[in-house]
Parts: C-alpha cells; sequence; structure tokens
C-alpha cells in the first residue's frame, strides 16, 4: 500500500504527505518520471536519511511515522544540517555548503586595554620577557646585562602582584611565576659572585611553604657556602637539601653525597669522606667518586684500601660502544657512508671524552699512588701496570710503564730511564714512537746528538705523525747547523698538528739563524696569540726587533715582558741598554738600576752604572759598584785602580794611596799602580817615593827588554807588527804603544766633560810627554827624569759641568791595555 512507503524521512512531512495525498492507492511505476510529487520527493530526500539507530529527540515539528519496526520514533530533522543540506534547499535555494550566502562574518569584537584584565596580561607577559632575556645573556657571558634584567623582572612581578590583589582574590596570583623570578635572580647573583644577596633571595623561596619542592634550592645554597669555603655550613645545607629529596630521585641524592664527600676532604676530616665515597661507589660508581675515595685513603696513608679503591676506579663502566662499531665490515657503500657519518657525530665525541676522563683519572692516580703502595715506586709501578692491564684499560698500561721512565728521570736515575723506554722498541708503533721520542730529548739534554738523531729516526719511521717525534729530529738537525733541513721537520710538524708551540717557537729560532727576520717575527707573533704570557715568547718578539733596527717596537714588546716577568733582571738591563742607545740616559739609569737591585752580581751592569755616576761627576758614588765588581772578579787588576781613582778623584788621596798600596801587595808587577804611587808619594812628600821609583824603574827596563826580544824575532821572521804586545806585557799590564785598547780608552776619554789638561802634579808639567820609558841610572837626584807619567783610569779631573756642553779633551799620554775597554760608554 502507498501509506506504507517512507520515501522522504528527513525533509518536511507536511509538505511530502500532502504531495501523497491524491493519489490512487494503487502504486503505478509507468508514470513515475511525469509524477511531480514523487521527483520532488526523490530529489529533497537524497543522502539525507538519518541511521537507524539515531534516537535524539528533535525540536523540530515531527508527527509519528510508521515505520517496518512500528516503535514510532521520532527522527531529528537537522542530522546533516552541517553538510549545507537544510530545508533552506527545498525552498529553491542554492547550494552552498560554505554558507557564503549569509555574507560576511560579523566583526571580531575589539580588546579594551584599558580593562585591568588586559593589563594584568600584558604585564605578565612582559616579565616573562625579561626573565628569558636574563637567561640568554647569561648564556652569551653578559653576567651584569643578566643580573639587570632579572632585577627588573623582580620588580615588574611585585607590581603584577599587587595588581592582581587588587583585581582578584590572592588565590589566583601566578605562584609559578614568582617562583621563577626569584629563582633566576638569585641564579644570576650568584653568578656575578655577589652571594650574600643570592643566599638573600634563596632563603625567601625556601621559606615560603606555599612553593612546592623549594628545599631542594639548598643544593644551590650549600655551593654557595662552598664557593666562599664555610664547609660546615656547606654540609649543612647539603645535608638539609639530602633529607628533602626522596629516594626515587637516586642521581641526584648520590651528586649531593659526593659534594658532601668534597666539602669533608676541604676540611680534612677524611673519615666521613670516606663513607660518602664507599657509599656512592656501593650505589652508584662513578669515576670522581672512585678519585676521590683514592684521594681520602692516600690522605691516611692506608695502602691495602688504596689498591682496593684503585681497583673499584678500574672496574666502573663507561658505558660506551667499542671501536669496532666504527669499522666497516663490509664493503658496502651505504654502510660505509653510514659509519663515516657518525664517526665524529656529538654522541662519538661524548664517548670520546668520557674516555679521555676516566684515562687521566686512572693514570693520574697510578702516578699517586704507585710510589707509596709499595716499597718502591718500581713496585708500585709495577702492581698498577699489572692490574691495568687485566681491565678494560689495557692500552694504559704502555703509558704506565712511560711514566715510569719519566719517574726515573725525575729522581735523576737516567739509566733507568734509558733501560725502561729501550723496552718499547719491540712494542706496536704508538707505543715505540712515544719511547723513541723520549729517548732522543733524553740523549739530547746529554749532547749525545747522534744517539738522539738515532731515536728521532725511530719515531719517525714508528709513526710519521708523531709532531714530538718531528721535533726532536729537527733539534739534532739544528744541532748540526743544518737550519734549512730543521725547518723543513718543524713545518712538518706544524702540518701535523697545528697547536704544536714546541715546533713553532724552533722553526722561529731557525728563521733568526737564517737571518730571515720577518719570517721569524710572524711564527712568534702566532705563538703570542698561542701562549699570551710566556715571557721567552715575548723575549724573542723585541730581539727581532732588535736585529730590524727598530728599538721603539723593540722596548714596546720589553716592556710587556717586564709587566709578566718585573723581576728579570736581564729584561731590565736590555730595556737599559736600548735607552742608552736612543741617548736617554735617565730612563737607562733606572732599568740598569733595577737590574742591579735584582741580579747585582752582573759586570756589565756594575761597569754601566759605575761609568753613569763617573760621567755625572759623582765619583764617591761609583766606589760602590767598583768594589763589588772587585769582589767578583778579585782577580782583575781594573777595577781595584777604579776605585783608588774614585777616591783621589773625589779627594780622598789618604784613601787612595792605601788603596794603590794594597793593589801593589797583590798585584807588585803593575806598572799603572807604581806610577799612581809614585807621583801620589811625590806630591804628598813621602819618603816611600824612592822605593816606587826604583820599582818603577826595573818593571820598565824588564818591559823595554821584552819588547826589543819580540820586536827582533818578528823582524827576523819577517813578520808585521801587531796592534797587540806579547803576553809577558799582557801580565805586566803596561803598554806605551799605541794599542787598540788604549785607543779606545782616550776616544772614551773625549767624551767626557772638563778641560783639556790631565791631572798632573805642578813640580814637573812636561810629565808625561814621553811615550816610551828610557833606562837611566836612578837616584834621589835624578827622581824627576824617571818616566812616573800616568793616566787616570776614571778620565782627566775637572770640575763638575755647569752647561750641558761637553769639550773634547786631547789624546792622553798613556792607555792601559787592561783598562781601554772598561772605562766609559761611548
Amino acid at each position: 500500500m502507498m501509506q506504507n512507503v517512507h520515501l522522504a524521512p528527513e525533509t518536511d512531512e507536511d509538505d511530502l504527505y500532502s504531495g501523497y495525498n491524491d493519489y490512487n492507492p494503487t502504486y503505478d511505476t509507468e508514470e513515475l518520471e511525469n509524477d511531480t510529487a514523487f521527483q520532488q520527493a526523490v530529489r529533497t530526500s537524497h543522502g539525507r536519511r538519518p541511521p537507524i539507530t539515531a534516537k535524539i529527540p528533535s525540536t523540530a515539528v515531527t508527527r509519528p511515522v510508521a515505520t517496518g519496526y512500528g516503535d514510532g520514533v521520532t527522527r531529528p530533522m537537522t542530522a546533516v544540517r552541517a553538510a549545507g543540506f537544510t530545508k533552506a534547499a527545498f525552498r529553491g535555494s542554492a547550494f552552498d555548503p560554505l554558507g557564503q550566502s549569509r555574507g560576511p562574518a560579523p566583526p571580531l569584537e575589539t580588546k579594551n586595554e584599558d580593562s585591568p584584565e588586559e593589563k594584568i596580561r600584558q604585564l605578565e607577559k612582559k616579565v616573562n620577557e625579561l626573565v628569558e632575556e636574563s637567561c640568554i645573556a647569561n648564556s652569551c657571558g653578559d653576567l651584569k646585562l643578566a643580573l639587570e634584567k632579572a632585577k627588573d623582572a623582580g620588580r615588574k612581578e611585585r607590581v603584577l602582584v599587587r595588581q592582581r590583589e587588587q583585581v582578584t582574590t590572592p588565590e589566583n596570583i601566578n605562584l609559578d611565576l614568582t617562583y621563577l623570578v626569584l629563582f633566576n635572580l638569585a641564579s644570576q647573583y650568584s653568578a656575578n659572585d655577589m652571594y650574600a644577596e643570592a643566599l638573600n633571595t634563596y632563603q625567601v623561596i625556601v621559606k615560603n611553604k606555599i612553593f612546592s619542592n623549594a628545599g631542594r634550592l639548598k643544593v644551590n645554597m650549600g655551593n654557595i657556602y662552598l664557593k666562599q669555603r664555610n664547609y660546615s655550613k656547606a654540609i649543612k645545607f647539603y645535608r638539609m637539601a639530602l633529607d628533602q629529596i626522596p629516594s626515587v630521585h637516586k642521581e641526584m641524592r648520590i651528586k649531593i653525597m659526593q659534594n658532601i664527600g668534597v666539602a669533608f676532604i676541604k676540611t680534612g676530616q677524611y673519615s666521613d669522606a670516606i663513607n660518602s665515597f664507599e657509599h656512592i661507589m656501593s650505589m652508584a660508581p662513578n669515576l670522581k667518586a672512585g678519585f676521590n675515595l683514592i684521594l681520602s685513603y692516600f690522605a691516611i696513608g692506608d695502602r691495602e684500601k688504596m689498591k682496593k679503591a684503585f681497583q673499584k676506579l678500574i672496574a666502573v663502566p663507561l658505558e660506551i660502544d667499542d671501536d669496532d662499531k666504527y669499522i666497516s665490515p663490509s664493503d658496502d657503500t651505504h654502510t660505509n657512508l653510514v659509519i663515516e657519518a657518525i664517526k665524529n657525530d656529538h654522541l662519538r665525541q661524548m664517548e670520546c671524552e668520557r674516555k679521555a676522563m676516566a684515562e687521566k683519572y686512572i693514570m693520574t692516580a697510578a702516578k699517586l699512588i704507585a710510589p707509596v703502595i709499595e716499597s718502591s715506586f718500581a713496585v708500585g709501578y709495577d702492581w698498577c701496570v699489572e692490574v691495568v692491564k687485566a681491565s678494560q684499560y689495557v692500552e694504559l698500561a704502555n703509558d704506565l710503564e712511560i711514566n715510569k721512565a719519566i719517574t726515573y728521570l725525575r729522581q735523576k736515575d737516567f739509566n733507568q730511564a734509558v733501560e725502561t723506554l729501550k723496552m718499547f722498541e719491540k712494542k706496536d708503533s704508538r707505543v715505540k714512537s712515544a719511547a723513541a721520542t723520549n729517548l732522543s730529548f733524553l740523549y739530547y739534554l746529554e749532547n749525545e746528538f747522534a744517539q738522539a738523531s738515532s731515536y728521532a729516526d725511530l719515531a719517525v719511521n714508528s709513526d710519521r705523525y708523531n709532531p714530538s717525534a718531528l721535533t726532536n729530529k729537527g733539534n739534532t738537525v739544528f744541532a748540526n747547523g743544518d737550519y734549512e733541513k730543521a725547518a723543513e721537520f718543524y713545518k712538518e710538524a706544524l702540518r701535523n698538528d697545528s697547536s704544536c708551540t714546541e715546533a713553532l717557537y724552533n722553526i722561529g729560532l731557525t728563521y733568526k739563524k737564517l737571518n730571515r727576520l720577518e719570517e721569524a717575527l710572524d711564527c712568534f707573533l702566532k705563538l703570542h696569540a698561542i701562549l699570551r704570557n710566556s715571557a721567552q715568547v715575548l723575549y724573542q718578539i723585541a730581539n727581532v726587533y732588535e736585529l730590524m733596527e727598530d728599538p721603539n717596537q723593540a722596548i714596546e714588546w720589553l716592556m710587556q715582558l717586564i709587566s709578566v716577568v718585573p723581576t728579570d733582571s736581564r729584561a731590565l738591563s736590555k730595556l737599559g741598554e736600548l735607552y742608552d742607545s736612543e741617548g736617554d740616559k735617565s730612563q737607562a739609569f733606572q732599568y740598569y738600576y733595577e737590574s742591579y737591585r735584582y741580579f747585582p752580581s752582573n759586570i756589565d751592569v756594575i761597569e754601566w752604572l759605575g761609568a753613569y755616576y763617573i760621567d755625572t761627576q759623582f765619583c764617591e758614588k761609583a766606589i760602590q759598584y767598583f768594589e763589588r765588581a772587585s769582589l767578583i772578579q778579585p782577580m782583575q787588576v781594573k777595577w781595584q785602580l777604579m776605585v783608588a781613582s774614585c777616591f783621589r778623584r773625589s779627594g780622598n788621596y789618604q784613601k787612595a794611596l792605601d788603596t794603590y798600596k794594597d793593589i801593589h801587595r797583590k798585584f807588585p808587577e803593575n806598572v799603572e799602580c807604581l806610577r799612581f804611587l809614585v807621583r801620589l808619594c811625590t806630591d804628598i812628600g813621602l819618603k816611600e817615593v824612592q822605593e816606587y821609583a826604583t820599582k818603577l824603574k826595573r818593571l820598565e827596563k824588564m818591559k823595554e827588554i821584552r819588547e826589543q826580544r819580540i820586536k827582533s824575532g818578528r823582524d827576523g821572521s819577517g813578520g808585521t807588527r801587531s796592534k797587540r804586545e806579547g803576553s809577558a806585557g799582557h801580565e805586566s799590564g803596561q803598554n806605551c804603544s799605541a794599542s787598540s785598547k788604549g785607543e779606545r780608552l782616550s776616544a772614551k776619554l773625549r767624551t767626557l766633560p772638563g778641560t783639556n789638561e790631565p791631572y798632573e802634579s805642578s813640580s814637573n808639567k812636561e810629565i808625561g810627554k814621553c811615550r816610551c820609558p828610557h833606562p837611566v841610572p836612578m837616584g834621589t837626584a835624578d827622581l824627576k827624569k824617571t818616566d812616573a807619567s800616568y793616566v787616570d783610569p776614571l778620565g782627566p779631573q775637572t770640575e763638575r759641568p755647569k752647561t750641558a756642553a761637553k769639550k773634547r779633551v786631547e789624546e792622553e799620554d798613556f792607555a792601559d791595555e787592561d783598562l781601554g775597554d772598561y772605562l766609559l760608554p761611548e
């Protein structure tokens, strides 16, 4: 029957059934295409039939419809309206699933920026931005800016809290933001070493019970007390933090206990420290705790416990992959690319760092305990080597053997060191190269360059990429004078390891030897960029500038040198020398005097200071320097002659006479001393003049005979007369001829201010005219005929100049060969 057929259930039922009421109950299928009501029902019912299980009541006007189930369930009329199928479409509207026919959406409601809620929201956003900027500045190293941002965030957060209290209830305050601001501020105070402010800020957080888990921050407070070396309070706060951390946080508890153990070591409470580290090694062993445990046992001298702790340290698992993982098992291209990619990634670098740290701890611990765990350090090293060989650090055993040889070196037992190192000649290439490098170094220090070169060749052949071996080989070649070849070895060492400072320094020295000063300077400047405070590098740079005749740059680098080593007398004297060459006597005197103060045994410095006081006409001040020089070189008569001359020039003739007499007793054949004695005794009127004159005459006659013999011998052999006299004349100290040193003495004397007359006795103005002694029979009446002429080793006596101008004096009659180079600087 037609009434039992439901064709369009989701359309408007009143319209649908009104179309079917005019039909005959007989269903005619032939006229369906022309049936307008049927076609309309088909068009409006497509895809809108709801699931049969839908039983959601609808607010639309419905009426019971007979279904096949007979339960009279009402159906919702808007089940698929979201897809765009609405009853508006039945009324002739176009299909509009996006709802564009409804027009544009209404505009968004504008925010009211003046509202309290909006102001609070913006202020909270600003506080978060300031905290973030503070953390970024800290990570970039700008601690001052980080602290300023943290303080600004704290101020704005307090304003935010007050505004929230005015608008909402106190329960709505953002406690997380307050905690964040205070914690960041305390951290920045601590980073800027403002420990008192940091502790106060941490106390504010810890004492506030509203903040959950704030007690953990007592660890940070303990760290601050540890930095302040207040170890008792540090231990107290570490223990308080440990009590508030539950046992589930095992890793954090272990770290706190490790800090407690370190604090106990600092206070010397080794037993308590041992308890802490033993607990850590039993719960979660790690390298730091194991090493600290060894240190604690070493401090109390427990040998057996040291051995057990060392074994525990070696047994700590590294938890890293083996190196075999990074070796390709096949020729698969894809596999090789993957292995090559992960061979040096961040994870691999972390593994290498962990392994290097473990090896460092083990090596340091072995070197520490080896001398004390057994009767001798050699037996102790052997025990450590055996333990290491049985562990995962097999390669360290060879390094320990090499350290054993180095310990022999520190004890000056070179034979044992050499024997220990020679045992590695049959080892693998890496160990053989290290041992041969050390052997080459040893033989080089002993000036056995052949052996040093042999072992350097062995080290290079074992490991061509060993920069130390190449440097040692270059050193042996350098010692033989082959500087070009030495430079090639140093360059190869630098190609293998650009940070090999020894090779870089040596190649700079090589370029200096080759007179390639620009290249030498470039090497030393590169080295200075690596070793900023190396005194050797600074001196070499200054020396190169001096060789390049740039004294200003040399002075500048020497000033940097004495800022690093202010007590280096050599650097100070070099500065004085450079200032003296520049004509700045006052600065030269300052640095020479500083050099003398730190090292009062440098003859060159003493000589310069004495000459400076003579040049400035303060002879009495020069006496102390020449007296010190005579103490350093007691067999050099020139210093004592200068002392006597200073006494005479300062007017103390009696002291000068006594000094000359003392010189004559020590050096009875010194002609200059006798001439001074004859002259002074004559001026003063002493009776000893006859005795000294007789001795002087005898020495002059012996001198003349020696000169005649030398002259006749040279004439017979056809030789030419040299500027210097024979060894006997040199020993006697007299030289009447115009020797080279006498000429230099005269040149030095010309620089002295004063008159053109030398100091002489008024009784004989012609003394000093004769340049060669003449043997004349001696008698009291003939005393004035004796050649008693002399030259003051300090130059002519003059009054102190009133102006800066200096007058030249004529060449003196006598120049002492022994004094020519030691009077005054040019």
